[in-house]
């Protein structure tokens, strides 16, 4: 049962909800002023340091939203012995002059029935209440009363909630705090130990989900988590130019966003692979190959070594050095019983192996040398040279510069991994002057990331949220699995949208490349982005695309949200089209295959519409032409497609592609098409 008002009735309730809502404006603003306030008792420098910097933590915490309202929900207890309490809920927590609550963080367990509770399952509510705002106003409640019910016949959902579900948006991803369903809030609230896999189909707020369970963690772990961080991986920048306000939004703003492209960017990328070289650089049998290239470097020891310890010298007679050399090399593989040993970790153990020898020999002979002379005596010139011949030290780009340029380096380090033909493809035909001038691409920061992870251990985050993750390399996956270190993950994606050539048919695969192959997979099916008319559409190509996966359900339904449209030239139907969608608010994306953009582009601004490119590095106008590679994890209130057929014929996974610029629209979904469209969709009855 609901019941809803309007901002002009003149009711008691609205009046109350008004004056708590004033009432904990007025309080953040006062807990924003005590933060700023706070001065340290000059105790020392580094004391002083770390109270600036929790000061400069907390103000930006408690910076203002404007147009975000400091709550969005209230939750009424049902009377027991101690008697019935309310809870407003909103984005952080606010506290009076007192410390009593006056609103509660979404992500504190009293918050979480807000989220749960159901006719079937009070969880000892009596009624939640949602907030209707506009321009920061509170302008209307709509209360649901929570009885005991059969659950065969469950509440529908309140106008308020359909409301904020069904807004159209335009610009940046908004959070989802005021609308977070059952479903969503499980994978959010996840445990930190647990690592999730989220298969969502479109449309389900999987990103979302995503992000809110990254501030979720850090709310419920944040000491842990300030010190082992956390990390958002995206697929590509104009991506994160789109989530980036999230996080911040919910009060957490150090958390790192980035791409696989500039995690692994540890060299100038100036040139572009061939597809198939691409792939080739992408499979894992390239971490094999990387291993046996960095560690061949190392040679067998030819002579003995005098160490200089304590003012004498020692001679490391050669066979104990090739039983040094032999075992460290054994450890550049990890097992189940002994940690890997990292290339620049094992050039120093070496060192030391080889004074700590002339140690046990001065010992032997009556004497007791210090650590600090055994540490000297492990950098003494003499221990350096045997070190600089037998375990050179090496950098990442260099060593896979020297295996492109080298056919023969190659080809002892590909030996029963690459055939000829896959050797070829690799190697460069002419060596660059340097390293720096070499040709680097994106797979190749990439492969000396990798590198660079075996030379030396990587920095590891507490939690990895990874997303797109249907489309990563395995050597993508090893470059995020090398961030995790003792963390977990959550991993973000839907099958039916994987574009890539490595794209798997289930996700066992891209679980065990991240290093969890353990790692349980929870399925988003229910769509309350995309208009049901235009999943529906889509949908359709799923027999074909990932017929193992169950077709998404919307919640929602908006007539006359998709319209298809055959046409004999694109020009003037376009600019028609584009003309009439402008008159209404809202962002527009034009999504057409790649080689099409320049000429899409330019006939709309021919015809005067302010249309703009997007790019990898530009934000997106309100009138974007997208090439159909970027669309994917983008939201446009409306979508015209254009060229279905050229968009399946570009590339070998096309129609996962087209599924997924057909599922990008919120509200109207335009396609226009010169070509049959493929075989699941033409007899459509739009049509």
């Amino acid at each position: 049962m609901s019941h809803s008002v309007d901002s002009e009735t003149a009711d008691p309730v609205l009046v109350a909800e008004r004056a708590h809502l004033a009432l904990a404006a007025e309080r953040l603003t006062e807990m924003r002023t005590a933060a700023a306030a706070v001065v340290d008792g000059g105790v020392d420098a580094w004391a002083s340091e770390r109270l600036g910097a929790a000061r400069a933590e907390r103000l930006r915490t408690l910076a203002a939203d404007p147009g975000v309202p400091p709550f969005f929900g209230r939750t009424d207890t049902r009377s027991d012995d101690h008697g019935a309490e309310t809870f407003h809920i909103g984005r952080r927590h606010v506290r009076d002059a007192a410390g009593d609550p006056v609103v509660i963080d979404w992500r504190a367990p009293m918050s979480r029935p807000f989220y749960q509770a159901s006719a079937a399952d009070p969880q000892g509510l009596a009624r939640r209440r949602r907030f209707g705002f506009s321009g920061g106003e509170l302008t209307g409640y709509e209360d649901e009363v929570l009885a005991v019910s059969s659950p065969a016949h469950p509440q529908e959902p309140g106008s308020f909630l359909r409301a904020e579900i069904e807004r159209p948006r335009s610009g940046p991803m908004r959070d989802i705090v005021a609308t977070i369903q059952p479903d969503q809030d499980d994978i959010v609230r996840a445990p930190l130990a647990e690592s999730v896999c989220v298969q969502g189909a479109p449309g389900t707020g999987k990103t979302a989900v995503g992000l809110h369970r990254a501030a979720y963690l850090l709310y419920t772990h944040g000491g842990q988590l300030s010190r082992t961080g956390v990390l958002v991986v995206g697929p590509n920048r104009a991506f994160l130019r789109y989530i980036e306000q999230v996080l911040p939004t919910l009060g957490e703003v150090d958390v790192e966003q980035t791409t696989v492209a500039d995690l692994t960017a540890r060299v100038p990328v100036r040139a572009a692979d061939r597809p198939q070289v691409a792939v080739l650089k992408g499979d894992a049998r390239m971490a094999e190959v990387l291993r046996r290239a960095l560690w061949g470097e190392i040679r067998k020891p030819a002579d003995s070594v005098q160490v200089p310890l304590a003012g004498r010298k020692y001679r490391v007679p050669v066979e104990r050095l090739k039983r040094y050399v032999d075992d460290l090399r054994r450890r550049s593989r990890a097992d189940d019983d002994q940690q890997l040993l990292h290339y620049a970790a094992g050039r120093e153990r070496l060192m030391m192996l080889v004074a700590e020898d002339a140690r046990r020999q001065k010992e032997e002979a009556g004497g007791s040398p210090s650590d600090a002379e055994t540490r000297r005596a492990a950098r003494s010139a003499e221990v350096r040279a045997l070190c600089d011949e037998v375990w050179p030290a090496r950098d990442a780009a260099g060593v896979l510069c020297r295996l492109w340029s080298d056919p023969e380096r190659l080809a002892r380090a590909a030996h029963g991994l690459l055939d000829d033909d896959e050797q070829a493809l690799l190697g460069w035909p002419v060596p660059p002057r340097s390293v720096r001038t070499a040709p680097w691409t994106e797979a190749d920061a990439v492969l000396v990331d990798e590198l660079a992870g075996l030379l030396e251990r990587t920095t590891g985050y507490g939690h990895v949220v990874v997303d797109e993750a249907q489309d990563l390399s395995p050597m993508q996956c090893r470059a995020v699995a090398r961030r995790l270190a003792a963390g977990t993950l959550t991993v973000l994606g839907d099958l039916a949208q994987a574009t890539s050539p490595w794209s798997p048919s289930d996700w066992r695969e891209t679980l065990a490349g991240l290093g969890r192959p353990g790692t349980v997979v929870r399925p988003l099916t229910s769509g309350y982005r995309v208009p049901g008319e235009v999943l529906d559409f889509a949908n359709r190509l799923l027999p074909l695309i990932a017929p193992d996966l169950p077709a998404a359900t919307a919640v929602r339904a908006e007539p006359g949200a998709l319209r298809l449209r055959p046409v004999t030239a694109f020009a003037v139907p376009l600019v028609r089209v584009v003309e009439d969608l402008s008159s209404a608010p809202g962002s527009i994306g034009i999504v057409c295959p790649d080689a099409a953009v320049a000429e899409v582009a330019a006939l709309l601004t021919g015809a005067g519409l302010p249309a703009r490119v997007l790019t990898d590095d530009a934000d997106a106008a309100r009138v974007a032409v997208v090439p159909a590679t970027l669309a994917k994890g983008l939201e446009f209130d409306a979508v015209v497609v254009v060229d279905p057929a050229a968009i399946v014929a570009a590339e070998p996974r096309g129609l996962h592609r087209l599924y997924v610029v057909l599922t990008r629209a919120v509200s109207t979904l335009v396609v226009l098409h010169r070509d049959d469209l493929p075989a699941p969709l033409a007899d459509h009855p739009a049509l």
